[in-house]
């Protein structure tokens, strides 16, 4: 197994620059974590567990679809409170042989029966801990969508290491186990829950005297493991139909807080959309992600769009640069909460909102020396129809997949079931989401006029997931990147790709740097983590940002807000490093350093993780029915093959590297050969 779940420490680099006027020295840097490198595939989560089930998938001859199957599977049992079968997915994924980008969108969508006024009268608790808050689910069939598409290894080899862990046990992470204790501490009484008022869920993760279960305690989900070898047997439909799927709508139904109404039919009636792509040329890169229900690509685009119109170079901390990132977010904010929403119930100005003049002009609206305050949404070409704003910036539990297989094709997912446990119910072993919170509370502004994200019946709400692909100046495969954060996933995922194309750090280097960002409200900063993220005098730039304004130019300094606080993105990043063979020159960022294979570095220290998701060597000519090519032993190509042939022309001419960075602030690992 090559599978670096620790990575060696180093000093990563110094700035040579002062941060202002306020700081007397130049800034001191801990050792951080070091980016990995591979040759042939790459697979990033925020879970030990799930890269390895991944890595191991890659390693027997699948493609980035086929580790996507085992990496959720696994997810949704050692990561619970942030996705899994109960919620849905954005996956953005690149077919190298017939060089094809595309989007799947597996957003939760709301009930036949649901109207705009379902959470007219309840508070965010109120709604979230409910029945109503749960959408149909849309994992289970993105899992089977995808993998029809996009896989080459049987259906039926992609769970076993989820099953195994699930009736074999895993440890659980301190991670969990700190927000079930969060959770927890809410409830008024330990016999009077609203927060874990599921018994299942309560027994799973708790004590009888209502404390979390402790870092390190093995758990076994055979429930989860029996969902699991029912989806191996009967595909999704064993899901979306039959004792599962009767369970589901009759926990939404009988919620022990405000009673749902899902139904066995939502279900039955769920379907994936291939969308295409929304894609932004962001300084001759092509910047491309999952658009409608999603903002993400629009509002990442936004961002580098508008940030295109300056200079951005230096210190990645400057305030300058911290500035002129904030402003941008505020003006892509304005915009996505008065236009975005369900594309498929109303009309987003997609092109118009990306178009290059329409962002210079919102470029000039930004002062270099002063905050601009709440910006106002502008109007990009092709508006049509009249929409008031949701305002609303939710946070929620989330993970992000990025994966590389070895025939060049890219594939990156962000997946959730909304906030921390979803709404607490566990069905089946897998927590239900309360992903229709996303939507707006209201269905209309205070002049009557309707709110686009507004809740409809079978309408997907607005998401800010972001899973991102870039491509160089030649088309060519480049990046793959995104986080979780709930609406923080949009400043996460667009500093990392201004990290590396402005400031041409790796793609750990680039996940090192502290988060900044303002979501048309308050500017927030991050508190430095040790060990984790560069060391630097989070105060001084909070205060020198109150100097230019932050966050409300109409007050005195002393009244004026800037956050400190902790952002806990989950950044997974893989970049696409060529080398043109015999000619020296390196299209990438990094000089001439020589490649190195750390992961022949680091076998040993990931024995046990390899022996708990090991699952047995396929045959080399073990292809799912859509596929003709066979690979010989060494993997090089016998036949013109689906995947095959891209084996080798991906990286024709040039001596590739997979570069690699997980985001330290969770449980950030590479995995890889």
């Amino acid at each position: 197994m090559k599978i670096r779940s620790r990575f060696k420490f180093s000093v990563l680099f110094l700035y040579s620059l002062l941060f202002s006027a306020l700081l007397s020295a130049p800034l001191v840097y801990a050792e951080l974590p070091e980016a990995v490198t591979t040759k042939k595939e790459m697979v990033v989560t925020t879970n030990p567990l799930a890269t390895a089930a991944g890595e191991k998938i890659l390693r027997n001859g699948g493609t980035a679809a086929d580790a996507m199957v085992a990496v959720q599977s696994v997810l949704g049992l050692v990561e619970p409170q942030s996705s899994g079968l109960g919620g849905g997915a954005f996956v953005v994924y690149y077919d190298a042989r017939k060089g094809k980008l595309t989007t799947f969108d597996a957003r939760e969508k709301a009930p036949a029966s649901a109207t705009g006024d379902r959470f007219s009268e309840l508070g965010f608790v109120e709604a979230w801990q409910s029945g109503l808050s749960v959408g149909v689910p849309g994992t289970p069939r993105m899992m089977e969508y995808v993998h029809d598409k996009y896989g080459r290894l049987p259906w039926r080899k992609l769970f076993k290491p989820a099953i195994k862990l699930a009736q074999k046990g895993y440890p659980l992470t301190g991670r969990t186990s700190e927000q079930v204790q969060d959770l927890l501490s809410r409830n008024a009484a330990c016999d009077d829950r609203l927060y874990f008022r599921d018994p299942t869920a309560f027994e799973y993760f708790a004590n009888a005297d209502c404390t979390a279960k402790a870092e390190g305690t093995m758990m076994f989900n055979q429930p989860y493991a029996d969902t699991l070898k029912k989806l191996r047997k009967k595909g999704a439909d064993g899901f979306y139909s039959g004792d599962i799927a009767e369970a589901i709508a009759a926990a939404t139904q009988g919620d022990l807080s405000i009673a749902g109404d899902m139904t066995v039919e939502d279900l039955a009636n769920y379907n994936v959309v291939e969308r295409e792509p929304v894609c932004l040329d962001y300084r001759g890169h092509n910047v491309c992600g999952m658009g409608p229900p999603s903002s993400g690509a629009l509002a990442v685009g936004q961002i580098l769009g508008i940030l295109e119109n300056f200079d951005i170079s230096g210190d990645p901390l400057a305030v300058e640069n911290v500035h002129l990132f904030t402003q941008a977010g505020r003006l892509a904010f304005a915009d996505r909460g008065k236009y975005v929403a369900d594309s498929d119930f109303v009309e987003v100005p997609v092109d118009g909102m990306l178009n290059k003049d329409y962002l210079a002009t919102r470029a000039a609206l930004i002062d270099p020396e002063m905050d601009m305050g709440t910006a106002s949404p502008g109007v990009p070409p092709g508006v049509i129809e009249l929409a008031a704003a949701d305002v609303t910036a939710k946070n929620s539990g989330t993970s992000h997949v990025s994966i590389v297989d070895q025939w060049g094709n890219a594939l990156s997912m962000t997946t959730t079931i909304e906030s921390s446990f979803g709404n607490g119910v566990m069905v089946h072993g897998f927590l239900l989401n309360n992903e229709l919170t996303d939507f707006s509370f209201s269905a209309e502004d205070s002049e009557g006029v309707p709110i686009a994200n507004r809740v409809e019946a079978n309408k997907r709400p607005r998401s800010s997931m972001s899973p991102t692909i870039v491509f160089d100046e030649d088309g060519r495969l480049e990046i793959v990147t995104g986080s979780p954060g709930g609406s923080r996933i949009i400043g996460y995922t667009a500093q990392s790709i201004m990290n590396i194309i402005d400031f041409g750090l790796d793609p750990q280097e680039a996940i090192n740097v502290p988060h900044y960002m303002n979501r048309n409200g308050r500017t927030d900063v991050e508190i430095p983590i040790v060990d984790v993220t560069l060391d630097y005098d989070a105060e001084a730039l909070a205060l020198s940002l109150k100097e230019l304004g932050h966050s409300d130019p109409s007050v005195p300094l002393e009244d004026r807000s800037v956050g400190v606080i902790t952002q806990t993105s989950g950044l997974s990043i893989i970049q696409v490093v060529r080398k043109s063979r015999g000619h020296g020159h390196h299209h990438n960022n990094y000089g001439d350093e020589e490649e190195e294979d750390v992961n022949d570095e680091v076998i040993e220290e990931v024995e046990e993780a390899d022996e708990l998701v090991e699952i047995e060597e396929l045959p080399e000519d073990t292809l799912t029915d859509n596929v003709s090519a066979k690979v010989s032993a060494k993997g090089a190509s016998k036949n013109r093959g689906r995947h095959g042939y891209y084996k080798r022309h991906w990286r024709n001419h040039y001596r590739t590297t997979l570069v690699g960075g997980g985001d330290y602030r969770r449980d950030g690992t590479v995995g890889g050969r």
